[in-house]
């Protein structure tokens, strides 16, 4: 910010890139990133779900069959809405049931597998959100603290308390 004698700091000119309206955001290298959290967690839960089932039951060959089925595109549904890093830890914790009829406790094994690193990846990104909040409540408080006048929406200061503005008849 340039200031001048006397006078209120004015900014600094910064110059915008134009942006085309369907183009997506980069993301920040090294950064995780999920294209749709809806989905996440509903397969997330459905994972969960059939854990618990496979805990509960003993399951003949046919159901471990259909059970390894969906476990594979629960995996590959995953790894269609993660960013390239997440992708690859995933494919290392949660390995491709190989072909064939798997044991009830390969399929246990595999799911809590699953399971635990979708667990891990909800800490992750409670994490991250705290973390974010944080630092805004941390910028907001130096901005109080260096006095600076809020602003409305409009772009003016606040109006004080009691205080009528222009074109208000209530």
């Amino acid at each position: 910010m340039s200031q001048r004698p006397n006078q209120m700091p004015e900014p600094d000119v910064v110059q915008a890139i134009p942006v085309a309206p369907d183009a997506e955001p980069a993301p920040v290298p090294g950064t995780d990133t999920i294209t749709e959290p809806a989905k996440l967690l509903r397969i997330a839960s459905m994972v969960r779900e059939l854990l618990e089932e496979t805990r509960q039951t003993s399951l003949d060959e046919p159901g471990r069959k259909r059970l390894a089925e969906i476990y594979g595109r629960s995996v590959g549904e995953l790894a269609g809405i993660l960013s390239e890093d997440l992708r690859e830890e995933l494919a290392s914790l949660a390995p491709p049931i190989d072909d064939g009829v798997p044991t009830e406790s390969e399929l246990r094994v595999a799911q809590a597998q699953l399971v635990g690193w979708l667990e891990g990846l909800f800490h992750g990104i409670q994490a991250a959100m705290f973390a974010q909040q944080a630092a805004a409540r941390a910028q907001f408080e130096e901005l109080r603290r260096r006095g600076l006048p809020a602003q409305n929406p409009q772009g003016g200061p606040v109006p004080r308390e009691n205080e009528r503005t222009p074109g208000q008849y209530l």
